[in-house]
């Protein structure tokens, strides 16, 4: 490999498809469980670990959702969710993030009475509480939540006005998230005319366990202004030994620059990929598409962002620059106010990786 990971874990990092109930620490989901009396599969840690991951490496996408059974169960209280996003920010502190935006369904935390508001409210102090801490740490980090609606169920009207109403409090957009076949995206089209009408921001999973009209859907009759996962754009793209043809769809997509939220190693375990030397973001790169790098959820894939880029750089030989070209990807694609956007880009991001460069210059 051409970077040293400790370089990968200092570069200033940005991560825009990050779920909050799949990125616990596991004594934290045992300590949480034991206080409910909910079972676990394992009640030492490392071997929880090692139950999640082994359990989403199915390739089903539907299998890998069902790990989320137990970590839901133990964020139903605001103590819980409070704790879970503190730990999540200082985790990706120390991980050498400096923006995250955290998404989580708020309708899947109400079976121990909170109300939507009172789930979000404690998720933002949490990630206040987190971000504080990490300052005093010396890891400044900015995290804010998206709210994601189950393309199954029929509350996604409801978490639009979630979304309005918190938006100068934390909120940065609005998702829906869940299984795809047989749950298109316009079958929230209320919700999705609600954010738009207030000028909010979108994003859609869209591409991961379905193809193409998942995508043209999300992106046409939805508005979505960035695509969760968007791996199976690759299939309106024809490689031939002249070049790459883009069909109508993916040409449209590189055009205005939709941003697409890829997680290697989840879509690897979902069979949205066949291998990180597959996985299609080096083409989609090279061919000028806006793409990003994430993990998805950390815990079920036993990944963090620096682990995301170590095996991209392993695969396609990418160097520090080419990281930098993915973070600067990220921070501009952010559901974050522009000045912000360009003081992280300015004063952290480029100055980061520029360090970074450079100490890897003089060892050569």
């Amino acid at each position: 490999m051409g970077i040293a990971r400790e370089l990968v874990q200092r570069a200033p990092k940005v991560l825009l498809h990050d779920h909050l109930d799949g990125g616990l620490r596991p004594q934290t989901i045992i300590e949480l469980a034991a206080a409910i009396g909910h079972e676990l599969p394992a009640t030492e840690a490392g071997a929880l670990a090692v139950w999640f991951a082994e359990s989403c490496d199915s390739g089903s996408l539907e299998r890998y959702l069902e790990t989320f059974r137990h970590t839901v169960a133990v964020m139903q209280t605001s103590d819980a969710l409070y704790r879970v996003a503190k730990e999540m920010v200082l985790d990706l502190a120390a991980d050498g993030v400096v923006y995250v935006e955290s998404r989580w369904a708020p309708e899947q935390h109400l079976e121990a009475g909170l109300s939507l508001g009172d789930a979000v409210e404690a998720v933002r102090d949490g990630l206040a509480k987190g971000m504080a801490d990490a300052e005093a740490l010396g890891t400044p980090i900015v995290a804010r939540q998206i709210l994601t609606a189950m393309r199954h169920a029929s509350s996604a009207r409801e978490i639009a006005e979630l979304v309005v109403h918190y938006r100068d409090d934390g909120v940065a957009g609005f998702d829906i998230a869940g299984a795809e076949a047989g749950y298109p995206p316009t079958r929230h089209l209320a919700a999705f005319d609600h954010i738009k009408r207030n000028n909010g921001y979108i994003t859609i999973h869209a591409g991961e366990g379905f193809g193409l009209p998942s995508i043209w859907e999300a992106v046409q009759l939805c508005g979505a202004n960035r695509l969760g996962h968007g791996v199976r754009v690759i299939d309106d793209i024809t490689i031939t030994d002249s070049g790459a043809v883009l069909g109508e769809l993916a040409s449209y997509i590189r055009n205005v620059r939709i941003p697409l939220e890829m997680c290697p190693s989840s879509n690897v375990q979902t069979g949205a990929a066949a291998s990180i030397a597959d996985h299609p973001i080096r083409t989609l790169a090279e061919l000028g598409f806006r793409v990003t790098v994430n993990t998805d959820n950390r815990l079920m894939s036993n990944t963090s962002l620096t682990q995301e880029f170590v095996l991209l750089a392993d695969a396609f030989d990418y160097q520090l620059t080419d990281l930098r070209w993915l973070t600067l990807n990220a921070m501009k694609s952010a559901f974050h106010a522009h000045p912000e956007r360009l003081r992280l880009i300015e004063k952290v991001i480029k100055p980061g990786y520029q360090k970074l460069i450079s100490e890897a210059e003089e060892t050569r």
